[in-house]
């Protein structure tokens, strides 16, 4: 293999990604023929360019963390898929749909691929999970009693739960959290959708626990 040798910017106008590999193929399996041959425009990092997808997989389990991240599935929501994404860009160690099996793809633009994504019937069932795996379960939702996400201490092994929009958390989710906390808002709205909410609850994770010097 030429460790050189790296990809080269896609040069037509308009092309996401990069061409095919210039120059000798480099001699390591986790590289995709395919994409060697064609090129490569997929939503990943240069690090993972011309990858397999089973490579890419492999490696990230390597570096993801120990929180997970659920979200209930009731009315088929939108935000799921936001979640997934934001979940693969901060290295979620999986992302738990609970309720409805299906989901709404779109907002992961093909992250999924990529990151574990589990599926629960009922939050029963998760927290059950949750207890086996030694993970404190965080549901994030603005109720009375929650604690401020900018001033608590999250456990480093948790799994950040969040509700349906609009309704927000369910009942049972509320009763098997251990800690609630709440994101700080200053205008008219009354909530913020799970989408954001649940980027902003593992950002919030990334800067007391993460070790930057690993991100990308």
């Amino acid at each position: 293999m030429t460790a050189e040798l790296g990809p080269t910017e896609w040069a037509l106008a308009g092309e996401v990604g990069v061409g095919p590999w210039p120059g000798d193929w480099p001699d390591d399996p986790r590289y995709d023929p395919e994409l060697l041959a064609h090129g490569d425009r997929r939503n990943v990092v240069d690090r993972y360019r011309y990858w397999r997808r089973e490579a890419v997989v492999a490696d990230l389990d390597t570096r993801r963390h120990p929180f997970h991240v659920a979200i209930e599935n009731l009315q088929h929501d939108h935000n799921i898929g936001t979640v997934v994404r934001t979940a693969n860009a901060f290295a979620a160690r999986a992302v738990h749909i609970v309720g409805r099996r299906r989901w709404n793809r779109r907002g992961a633009m093909v992250t999924d691929r990529y990151q574990h994504v589990c599926h629960h019937p009922d939050v029963a069932s998760l927290a059950a999970f949750a207890a086996a795996e030694g993970l404190t379960v965080v549901a994030v939702d603005n109720t009375p009693g929650s604690v401020r996400l900018e001033t608590a201490a999250l456990p480093r092994q948790c799994l950040f739960l969040f509700g349906q929009e609009g309704p927000g958390l369910t009942e049972a989710a509320r009763e098997a959290a251990t800690l609630v906390v709440s994101i700080a808002q200053f205008g008219s709205t009354r909530s913020i959708n799970a989408g954001v909410a649940a980027g902003i609850a593992m950002h919030a994770w990334i800067r007391q626990h993460a070790d930057l010097s690993r991100a990308w």
